[in-house]
């Protein structure tokens, strides 16, 4: 038996509609299509045209993208409260990555045409959407300025400060737990040094107190990492 539709609560969850009226996370909802994918299964293509977004219900789905030597480069993992595909609603141009299931997954998909047909009858969705893409890209030019103006190291407590605050929210909790899904040399590409370089810095991070290991977790001391974040001088 079909779940029914999720209620509009389910959608004030997502920061893209947190601010909607009442009536238009109903209107949203009734357009939202239910669809369910396996570990392997591909929810798209990087290249493929983007013609609809995914707001997770349950599951995992890792963002890639294949480097020219072949790797799979991990971009991040959504979970249930992430959204994919937002761009798809606005502009409709090919996916920038892929996207795949790694375990059961479960969500409902905003298709693009009847998005922008319910803007035009509800326009706090069309704000809301701006409002949305506008933060993402303080985010971008935020992690922009990381690569360009700071040392590995601040450069390094800033992305992890960055993962902490996507998994736990805008005030992650003092001691947080964190596994991270990429690879050192994944990260060098991300952090734009050499491998070598980033565990230089990881071993920094540790012996400054604001990282420690056990097995595949890193325990975060976020107020730690912040310090590093921004150094003086």
């Amino acid at each position: 038996m079909d779940s029914p539709l999720p209620r509009p609560a389910f959608w004030r969850s997502f920061d893209m509609f947190a601010a909607l009226p009442p009536e238009a996370l109903a209107a949203l909802a009734a357009i939202a299509q239910r669809r369910r994918w396996q570990p392997g299964e591909v929810l798209f293509q990087r290249g493929e045209q983007g013609e609809w977004m995914l707001a997770l219900a349950e599951g995992r789905v890792k963002l890639t993208l294949l480097t020219p030597q072949g790797r799979e480069l991990i971009l991040r993992h959504a979970e249930a409260g992430d959204t994919l595909g937002e761009f798809a609603l606005i502009d409709g141009d090919p996916r920038s990555a892929d996207a795949t299931a790694v375990a059961p997954t479960e969500g409902w998909l905003l298709d693009r045409a009847r998005f922008a047909e319910l803007a035009e009858t509800h326009p706090a969705l069309g704000m809301a959407a701006a409002r949305y893409f506008c933060r993402r890209l303080r985010d971008t030019t935020d992690q922009l300025e990381g690569i360009a103006l700071y040392q590995l190291e601040a450069r390094l407590a800033r992305f992890l400060l960055f993962t902490l605050r996507q998994i736990h929210g805008e005030e992650p909790p003092p001691e947080a737990p964190l596994r991270l899904e990429i690879s050192q040399t994944e990260l060098a590409a991300v952090l734009g040094a050499s491998r070598p370089k980033v565990n230089r810095a990881l071993m920094a991070l540790q012996e400054a107190g604001a990282l420690h290991r056990a097995g595949d977790i890193w325990q975060c001391c976020t107020a730690r990492l912040a310090d590093l974040a921004e150094p003086e001088g």
